[in-house]
């Protein structure tokens, strides 16, 4: 693995740099750098200026429409935009069911999907997780039955990401109750317009609305939109894990949160503790690399991308437990209407404080979602320690 930039690299980061200043809205950058919540629009508007570069698919080989970077643009793209204060791209479409759709879709489906994931002009949004089953996804509960050329769903999914805002959602479904739990589950992508689809928000701690409850009451799902074959969805469903998870490892972004921590802090004491995470960030960092060259050369994202999940939320939550250590008292006033734009509210201390302590409290799911902590590490001990 080579990590030396030669010149073109050092141009193509130049390129990303300069299209991000021209098309990343002042007001959305200002949001990322000062931790308030996006609208739609900030997402929508930069992801679709993304599609028409050809870039937001960026992880996508040509043949389906994605630019072909190897591992070093890949690197370098992430970073300059995070150092640019671009929101997140919203992962659902284009990191998870896109690469599901071309790998185990028909030609019909690429066809039909592809196009408006590239180019963020669908949303997209996640339905995984259910009541009683959100790392054990084998329990899912959710049915499937098939009537002719449609299935009738019925269940309910929740800590649905962006759901609100979604066109379609995939779906894990049972559609065999008598086979064992994973051998029964199949992957289907819903439209959220169909009659029966029902989404009630969840409003967390910092006062944003970004998850909820999707309840399917019947709803009818042509058989046409199954990917892969029937009962055989949980192959689909460890390959996008596996996508997913190397995604939380959020490099980029914890970069940036080390930058904003010396920003804040000019306490000696805190010092040592802001250097030690950049060493850990660092060292994620490389192992991300790793992962990133094995794909390279034709791998696929396997059970090791659970380390990086592992490590990638712990650093995560300390980078914003030193927050919270920085702007000390002023952490505690409970002020989440200043984490929106529009808000006539006077912070308590800097500027900087209101974000500290809903940006805590917000961080502890990390070590829940995309599967959590603990089964990471029983993944590890099992398919890479062989313990």
């Amino acid at each position: 693995m080579d990590l030396a930039l030669k010149p073109e690299h050092k141009a193509f980061a130049d390129e990303v740099r300069a299209f991000a200043r021209k098309n990343l809205s002042p007001a959305t950058k200002a949001k990322t750098l000062s931790g308030k919540h996006y609208d739609r629009d900030d997402h929508v508007v930069w992801q679709q200026a993304l599609g028409k570069q050809g870039w937001l698919a960026y992880t996508w080989p040509k043949k389906y429409g994605g630019p072909g970077w190897g591992v070093t643009e890949r690197f370098l793209f992430e970073n300059v935009l995070a150092e640019e204060g671009a929101p997140r791209i919203i992962p659902f479409g284009v990191k998870m069911v896109g690469p599901v759709i071309y790998t185990f879709g028909n030609e019909e489906q690429k066809e039909r999907f592809l196009p408006g994931i590239r180019s963020s002009d669908v949303s997209w949004c996640q339905g995984y997780s259910e009541p009683g089953a959100g790392s054990d996804l084998a329990n899912l509960r959710t049915r499937a039955v098939r009537e002719g050329d449609h299935y009738i769903v019925n269940g309910q999914k929740t800590w649905t990401s962006y759901a609100h805002w979604g066109d379609w959602i995939f779906c894990l479904v049972r559609t065999n109750t008598e086979a064992k739990a994973q051998e029964g589950i199949s992957f289907l992508l819903i439209d959220m317009k169909t009659p029966g689809v029902t989404v009630r928000p969840i409003i967390m701690l910092d006062g944003a609305h970004a998850v909820n409850d999707v309840f399917l009451d019947n709803v009818k799902v042509p058989v046409a939109n199954l990917i892969g074959k029937e009962n055989e969805g949980w192959t689909c469903a460890k390959f996008l894990l596996a996508n997913e998870r190397l995604g939380i490892a959020e490099v980029p972004a914890s970069k940036r949160g080390v930058g904003m921590l010396r920003a804040i802090s000019d306490d000696p004491s805190m010092a040592e503790k802001i250097a030690d995470v950049d060493l850990q960030v660092q060292a994620l960092e490389m192992s991300e690399l790793r992962a990133l060259s094995t794909m390279a050369l034709g791998g696929a994202p396997g059970p090791e991308v659970s380390t990086l999940k592992v490590r990638g939320s712990e650093i995560q939550q300390r980078i914003a437990e030193l927050a919270m250590e920085a702007v000390g008292e002023y952490a505690a006033p409970y002020q989440p209407g200043m984490l929106f734009h529009d808000t006539n509210e006077t912070p308590i201390g800097p500027d900087h404080a209101p974000p500290a302590a809903p940006r805590y409290f917000n961080m502890r799911k990390t070590s829940i979602y995309g599967g959590s902590t603990e089964i990471q590490k029983n993944i590890v001990s099992k398919m890479v320690l062989g313990l």
